[in-house]
């Protein structure tokens, strides 16, 4: 299981949220299983959370996966659970850029050679 750490608040959720779930789809056609934490978006609005709330949640989530996907780009969230990450020893992706095709070559590259 992957998480997918990437930038949620800025500069939009919603686009933020849609890229997460192209990542998620590629890396799904490709035989992962991503947990994107992005959707909570949709129970936010239902019941909201303070923000640390919902990074107590992922990190909960995260800590019972088997990688990280950091995606490029700017996220205190992300760059936040990139270290709580490191700090369990679960590895940490990094792709070339955010596009899906290279997240899924990265998340590729770390199966075959992890």
């Amino acid at each position: 299981m992957i998480y997918i750490a990437a930038a949620f608040s800025e500069p939009d959720p919603v686009a933020n949220t849609k890229h997460a779930i192209r990542i998620a789809d590629a890396l799904l056609k490709a035989g992962f299983t991503p947990l994107v934490p992005h959707l909570t978006m949709l129970w936010d609005i239902v019941s909201p959370k303070s923000y640390e709330e919902w990074l107590d949640y992922d990190r909960e989530l995260l800590a019972r996966c088997d990688a990280v996907l950091r995606v490029p780009g700017y996220s205190v969230g992300a760059t936040r659970e990139t270290k709580f990450a490191k700090w369990l020893d679960i590895p940490v992706i990094r792709p070339s850029s955010a596009s899906p095709e290279d997240c899924v070559r990265a998340a590729l590259n770390w199966q075959v050679f992890g």
